[in-house]
């Protein structure tokens, strides 16, 4: 695998990410781990993975055996449920927020994601600030790559929508912002690639249409 990315705690080349604090989810448990299990000699970080992956494939079945015996209703309590879940995480990721008062609408939705990918996700990111009306980035490496079906990849769109429900109520971020899930590594693609693009007037929300579509999908199989 080449270099190119950042991983979390990584350096961006605009000059206001340094600038920039965000919150650090889950700190008391990372402060523990840190000073009691990081430092042993007899630490295995792959174990790490391991449990990230069987917490993984735990909620896709639960979502798929929700829908399977329950339907509709089923389907609607387990998103509900990650909705939730990626709420709290946004608002871990906005605690004691600092900003500097020279940054742009698209390089703080740029840096959230960047945020949001390296720790969340534990993900190799490569973002970039296309213009000031859109940004992006490719995921180069995900812990879920080799495990996940293509489909399975729609638990995380109710994950990152909390996020984004956070990020709004809060009123860091604006509403003006479409995001789009162009290619994904478990599809066949070399890379997952996200976009971040100014919305038109009028127009519905890109993701929360397309999440309905894979909510359709999947009661009909």
């Amino acid at each position: 695998m080449s270099k190119k990315g950042i991983l979390k705690g990584g350096n961006r080349k605009e000059a206001t990410w340094n600038q920039t604090k965000l919150g650090e989810p889950f700190k008391e448990a990372l402060n523990r781990f840190r000073s009691e299990v990081l430092p042993r000699d007899d630490f295995d970080p792959t174990s790490l993975l391991q449990f990230g992956l069987f917490m993984s494939m735990a909620v896709v079945n639960i979502l798929k055996e929700a829908e399977k015996r329950l339907g509709k209703e089923g389907q609607e309590v387990i998103i509900d449920a990650l909705i939730k879940t990626g709420y709290s995480m946004g608002n871990q990721i906005l605690e004691d927020i600092q900003l500097p008062a020279d940054i742009s609408d698209i390089e703080l939705m740029s840096f959230l994601a960047t945020i949001s990918n390296t720790q969340a996700w534990t993900s190799i990111e490569d973002p970039r600030v296309d213009s000031e009306d859109q940004c992006s980035f490719d995921i180069i490496w995900c812990p879920l790559q080799d495990v996940y079906k293509a489909f399975d990849c729609r638990v995380q769109r109710y994950l990152v929508q909390g996020l984004i429900d956070a990020f709004r109520d809060s009123g860091v971020l604006s509403n003006d912002f479409q995001i789009e899930v162009k290619k994904t590594i478990p599809a066949g693609a070399e890379t997952c690639y996200f976009e971040f693009t100014k919305r038109k007037q009028d127009e519905s929300d890109k993701w929360e249409d397309y999440s309905k579509i894979l909510e359709k999908k999947a009661l009909e199989k």
